[in-house]
């Protein structure tokens, strides 16, 4: 009886696991809702690169492209990389961009900058903040990447992926979604 009760308890476990695995994860300003304000990741490149510097402020009622990530790979770079091409083709649209990395790691900094130089990034902003995220901005633990498009303060596209989810064709359905930012409603 006890092995029955225990493989129950077992197969309900994994159940509930997997089940937990396959749902989305919510993290980030929801489309239709206005971000929570101001804060002051240390900027790793772009004019004030070294210092703690507000990119929402920066950026004001401008469109933009918003990361939170928590650590850099290869699908993340292919974002980085079609989003600062972006910001560059809509300047005419003061279109900003910008990753928050949500981290404590020592060596990121200096990760960080190398991507920048390798990379050649023009407009795009590298960040980081603490491991949380930025107060009120509702980043989850388990999003591995965070990207909101806003305009005008609020979040007109959000998408979240746990950690090695993230693929080319995200990256591109996410690159196809910066008109909901461009043109006006």
């Amino acid at each position: 009886m006890l092995t029955r009760t225990a493989l129950a308890a077992g197969f309900t476990f994994v159940l509930f696991a997997a089940v937990q695995a396959a749902e989305p994860v919510k993290s980030g300003p929801q489309p239709g809702e206005q971000l929570a304000g101001p804060f002051h990741p240390l900027n790793i490149n772009g004019e004030k690169a070294g210092q703690k510097n507000c990119l929402y402020c920066q950026n004001g009622l401008a469109p933009v492209a918003m990361v939170f990530a928590r650590d850099v790979d290869k699908p993340l770079v292919q974002l980085i990389k079609k989003l600062d091409d972006a910001a560059v083709k809509n300047k005419n649209y003061s279109m900003g961009s910008f990753v928050v990395f949500c981290s404590d790691d020592k060596d990121l900094e200096g990760k960080l900058k190398a991507l920048a130089e390798k990379e050649d990034l023009k407009k795009i902003v590298l960040s980081i903040d603490n491991p949380a995220g930025p107060k009120g901005y509702n980043v989850a633990k388990e999003s591995d990447v965070t990207v909101v498009l806003y305009r005008d303060r609020t979040a007109k596209v959000n998408h979240s992926f746990k950690k090695g989810e993230m693929t080319a064709k995200d990256v591109d359905t996410i690159v196809g979604e910066l008109q909901k930012i461009l043109t006006a409603e």
